[in-house]
């Protein structure tokens, strides 16, 4: 039986008793509500959807309230439809009730009707996309919008409102309660909406409504027709009593406080005159702050206040609370100087009063408890910081506060975080250091309290050496590093390969990290090894995206360096793991990038010449380096405009390098010289990896704007851009037939696009963050979710199998070549091999998390036997034989790893977390 239809039960026979008590705890009297008042309630506002909306599919309908003794009739109205109800709470920030809105595809909304206040500032709550895309949208059933109670918003925040081929009509009512509610009116017109023009004057307030008198007087108290004034509002019969009023002479004008300039015959609103302040010496109508700042795209909404009538503070809702300093820049722009706000403070959302307006005093007590909180927080050291990360820690995930220590490996998700938590967390922090932390909410839901704690320190004490585990205290200094690594200033060495332009084509392979090799240009060198596919077409991606290298040797390079002075001997910081191994690896060489190294390698083998073997990756301290393969020497290094977490991808040409950054920047540099050949701009930083599609030479990039490129880099244009619904942090995945290319958002979407159009083709919702990034083979697409499953997918969307683990997936999976199996790792410590139907084959558990994507390879001995490298992130690299999961060989580097490996030959490339790169021999047999 049904809820609604267990009220309807008891209704029947007992129509008179109480159903419903409220108590608002306000001194008041409870509130009763009895069955028969419930029930008719419930009746009416279903008659009234069922009347008004438009239902297909799945119906859904969003209650608007706050909590009353209508709520239950309310409810029960929904059900009964019937419909499934979510509730959405109006003081929750606007940015998380526009997540839950696009989330449930709410198509209506209730909305408590003393709640309806049709101020702008309300309006704003839902957010400015929100309000493009349903209430302002081509196909919104709104025909009139009428705003008033406040200043109108300007034109070009109009524009940025509604949505191309909206036709809803914009009206601008003006009044005061003494004149009983509104006074003018004035209807926006479709012409002007639709301009691209900028206009300077505010919208007009309009034409006087019947029986209203309107009059603009100056100082003086004269009427005037032309110039500025305080609006004056009464009409000849129309009369309102004001206090202990009892008589009012007919005829009678009302001061309202309003300025106002009068321009041929047009009325356009300047501000309150509580909003005019002297400050620097001149004249300053405050509202004019709030309307520069809400133009700017970043601004959700804000209010100005003039507190203690000294500091002018903006309050800002945004979603992203790393832009005050762009902000700044930006009003400084575009306001005088006297007009630029003291202080910029961040909140989740803006205080109303019961009328919808801004509650100022609201405000003042937020900015009061804001610098409170400023100065009892300034951080005394690093012990202070980890005792308060502690703390929010624990009140973040309501954990007891008896419990006198968070463990220093415990992860977010695992002690009951989740997405909304991690939200909250980050935020509490960045009040906390009094700075944006860059990347700290990946981290947040990928790594432990101490993991957390050293990013943290990085970014507030920049200089300072962080350590990454407590096993490593102080980084170790060697003193037979070769010169140019040591001095750090060498950013443009002379070019070691030879460039050419991009219409002329190199022949090259390329491996990058999950055992992914495209051959470019040549098959015939492929074809030579026994390695080329048949199906497999000439340039173009292998439909398993996999081939390994088994005959990419070089015989008289393995065991020894081209150049043995560039060899930095690393035996004090790297040792085996075990003693007895099939198998050892042994430092070959590394190479010092200055900051820890997330990126994982790239490595690029030219077809006619392999001693020039490249390896290219970045690092936080903003690096892009190549270095031979062979020797890790430094061919060139540049330095971009933040931290470098994106792996590099190589242009169908061979002569440009392609890699994301934390500025938002996409750079394309010559793979020759590290010269910049041409830089894409996004709106947010740039960690996921970009993709080239083989047949069209096109480049496919996420970003944390949430939106999907491809980039022509030869043109130097942007192709497309696609709106993901998410974050991207993984990096895209090509497919040749069909021809999909796939993202994953950390808002949990899969999405198929037309690489051509970026058109979606299908999307699905996983329902937590993505980090992992998808996997294609011939017939399934794969990935990893932080829910802890593998979920697998055919290329139309249908949902295969998923398999579970005891953690977070943030490993990306690699597959066999044969695309038998597929290995992934775990934050629950485990490697794990299934086959294609989701059956687990076997799992090997290491001594840490695994968020590296592993690497199958064949064993350079000569023999077809298929190893797999790993790495967890406890800084281990394991070699396992791929077909039993058995170890063959452990290597503990000095620093932790997020870096995945890559190998060529007998020889792994990693990044490491103590700032440098590795290169890793591989010994079996008569090699050691």
């Amino acid at each position: 039986m049904t809820l609604q239809e267990l009220v309807h039960k008891a209704a029947s026979c007992y129509m008179d008793r109480v159903a419903v008590c409220f108590d608002e705890c306000n001194n008041q009297l409870p509130v009763y509500y009895t069955y028969k008042t419930v029930v008719n309630a419930a009746s009416e506002l279903s008659n009234f959807l069922l009347l008004h909306c438009d239902f297909q599919g799945i119906r859904e309908i969003g209650l608007y309230c706050q909590p009353g003794i209508d709520l239950p009739s309310w409810i029960l109205g929904i059900l009964q439809v019937p419909a499934a109800y979510v509730p959405i709470e109006p003081d929750s920030p606007p940015s998380l009730s526009t997540h839950f809105m696009k989330k449930c595809n709410l198509k209506y909304i209730l909305v408590e009707k003393k709640q309806i206040n049709a101020t702008p500032t309300l309006l704003r709550r839902f957010g400015s996309q929100l309000i493009k895309s349903t209430v302002l949208s081509a196909t919104t059933s709104l025909r009139v919008l009428a705003l008033g109670g406040e200043a109108f918003p300007s034109l070009t925040v109009l524009r940025s409102w509604r949505g191309e081929g909206n036709k809803t009509q914009i009206f601008n009512v003006y009044g005061i309660t003494e004149v009983s509610s509104w006074a003018t009116i004035y209807r926006i017109p479709e012409k002007t909406l639709n301009s691209t023009l900028k206009c300077e004057l505010p919208v007009q307030l309009g034409f006087p409504l019947l029986g209203t008198v309107v009059e603009v007087r100056d100082t003086n108290g004269f009427t005037i027709q032309e110039g500025s004034g305080q609006v004056f509002l009464g009409g000849r019969n129309r009369v309102c009593f004001l206090d202990d009023e009892v008589t009012v002479p007919l005829g009678t004008m009302r001061a309202t406080g309003d300025f106002v300039t009068v321009k041929d015959g047009e009325i356009f609103f300047l501000g309150r005159k509580d909003s005019q302040i002297k400050r620097h010496g001149k004249r300053l109508n405050i509202e004019l702050v709030q309307q520069v700042a809400e133009e700017l795209q970043q601004v959700e909404s804000c209010a100005v206040t003039w507190y203690n009538q000294e500091k002018l503070i903006l309050f800002m809702v945004s979603k992203d609370a790393s832009v005050k300093e762009y902000i700044f820049k930006e009003l400084q722009k575009y306001l005088p100087s006297h007009a630029v706000p003291d202080e910029l403070v961040l909140i989740d959302s803006l205080p109303f009063t019961s009328h919808g307006k801004i509650d100022v005093s609201e405000l003042n007590k937020i900015y009061l408890n804001y610098i409170n909180l400023k100065s009892e927080n300034k951080l005394s050291g690093k012990e202070d910081l980890w005792e308060k990360l502690q703390y929010l820690w624990k009140s973040t995930l309501n954990l007891p506060e008896d419990l006198l220590r968070v463990p220093d490996e415990s992860l977010f998700l695992n002690s009951g975080g989740d997405s909304l938590k991690s939200i909250r967390l980050l935020s509490e922090i960045e009040k906390l250091v009094g700075t944006s932390v860059p990347g700290l909410l990946e981290i947040i839901l990928s790594s432990s309290i101490l993991e957390i704690y050293n990013h943290i320190l990085q970014t507030v004490v920049p200089d300072e050496d962080v350590t990454f585990r407590k096993s490593c205290a102080t980084k170790r200094k060697l003193s037979d590093i070769n010169q140019e690594e040591a001095s750090g200033t060498s950013l443009h060495q002379k070019a070691i390969m030879t460039f050419t332009c991009h219409n002329e084509i190199n022949a090259f392979v390329v491996l990058s990290r999950g055992s992914q090799i495209l051959s470019l240009n040549s098959t015939r060198f492929l074809t030579k090894l026994g390695h080329c596919s048949s199906a497999c077409p000439s340039d173009s991606v292998s439909q398993t995206n996999i081939q390994n290298l088994k005959g990419l040797n070089s015989p008289v390079l393995i065991g020894k360096s081209k150049d043995p002075s560039c060899v930095a001997k690393v035996s004090e910081e790297g040792k085996p793991a075990i003693g007895t191994q099939k198998m050892e690896l042994h430092v070959r060489w590394r190479s010092d990038t200055g900051k820890c190294v997330d990126a994982s390698p790239l490595v690029v083998i030219p077809t006619f010449d392999k001693s020039s073997t490249t390896v290219y990756i970045g690092s936080h301290s903003h690096r892009m380096k190549a270095v031979d393969f062979y020797s890790g020497k430094v061919k060139w290094e540049q330095i971009l405009g933040d931290r470098i977490e994106s792996s590099a991808c190589v242009s169908k040409c061979g002569n440009f390098i392609v890699v994301g950054c934390y500025n938002g920047l996409v750079y394309v540099l010559k793979s020759n010289s590290g010269e910049k050949y041409w830089m894409f701009t996004t709106e947010d930083a740039v960690k996921s990896s970009a993709t080239m599609d083989p047949t069209t030479g096109l480049i496919y990039i996420g970003s944390h704007d949430q939106h999907a490129y491809a980039l022509d880099i030869y043109r130097k244009k942007c192709v497309w851009k696609s709106k993901c619904g998410g974050t991207v942090f993984s990096s895209p995945c090509l497919n040749l037939i069909p021809h999909h290319l796939y993202f994953a958002t950390l808002g949990g979407l899969l999405l198929a696009v037309n690489p051509a159009t970026g058109n979606v083709i299908w999307k699905h919702s996983c329902g937590k963050p993505l980090f992992s990034s998808p996997q294609c083979c011939s017939q399934y697409i794969c990935i990893g979710c932080v829910d802890g499953n593998l979920l697998c997918f055919t290329h139309f969307g249908e949902q295969v199998w998923q398999f579970s683990t005891s953690g977070p997936i943030f490993s990306s999976p690699c597959t066999s070549p044969s695309e038998q199996k597929i290995f992934f790792g775990s934050h629950d410590c485990f490697i794990y091999c299934c086959n294609m139907k989701g059956h687990l084959q076997w799992k090997f558990e290491t001594t840490s998390r695994v968020y590296a994507t592993p690497f199958a390879f064949h064993n350079y001995n000569g023999s077809n036997e298929m190893l797999l490298a790993a790495a967890s992130t406890d800084g281990k690299v394991w070699i396992l034989e791929s077909q039993s999961g058995q170890l063959q060989s452990v290597y503990e580097l000095p620093g932790e790893v997020f870096s995945s490996p890559v190998v060529l030959e007998s020889m792994l490339i990693i990044g490491c977390r103590d700032n440098y790169v590795y290169c890793l021999d591989l010994l079996g047999g008569n090699q050691k």
